[in-house]
């Protein structure tokens, strides 16, 4: 048994350190929202700001976008011409995303500095690319809504989730060029 362990010890510890971490970041995350909420931020500060970064998007594109916090649930309404066409909810921040792509660097550790560098430089464009993503799909909602499946289950969930993919990628294929001593 100890063999089996020494011989697959550098992929036990990136499953441990994985899920482990991947497990901490949750944690912290729910205690934020269940405990860490803000009056001012409806339904979270994350959530209602990455609302309304794409409200200014859409606008930007030249149409009447208003963001209107839902009274049915903890969503932020994306509306145009006042008419609802998608809603922003704690799950479509992308911080559950963020929290997998951290928990992954933290698997492949390669010291402090360069490490945090790609992990910071990732949830950036994490990020943008969600709040990009989000505008894309509220205008091809209100110009193709037969399309709304399409886009809201498989493109734009593909087109986020294909992001974090290359950014693993390209740690990956960094990590192995680095001379280690």
């Amino acid at each position: 048994m100890f063999k089996l362990i020494s011989k697959y010890k550098s992929v036990l510890r990136f499953i441990l350190t994985f899920v482990g971490s991947y497990f901490v970041l949750v944690m912290l995350y729910n205690l934020y929202l269940t405990y860490g909420g803000s009056t001012t931020y409806y339904p979270d500060i994350v959530t209602h700001t990455v609302a309304k970064q794409s409200e200014s998007i859409i606008n930007a594109f030249g149409y009447n976008m208003k963001v209107v916090p839902s009274k049915v649930e903890a969503a932020m309404n994306l509306t145009i011409n006042d008419k609802v066409l998608a809603r922003v909810v704690e799950g479509c921040n992308a911080v559950s995303v963020m929290l997998l792509y951290i928990s992954f660097m933290l698997a492949f550790f390669d010291g402090w500095k360069r490490t945090l560098f790609y992990i910071l430089g990732g949830v950036a464009l994490i990020y943008v690319m969600n709040v990009t993503r989000i505008a894309l799909l509220t205008i091809g909602i209100y110009e193709y809504p037969e399309y709304t499946e399409l886009l809201h289950g498989t493109i734009f969930p593909a087109v986020i989730y294909g992001t974090v993919f290359l950014l693993w990628l390209g740690w990956i294929r960094s990590y192995k060029k680095q001379p280690k001593s």
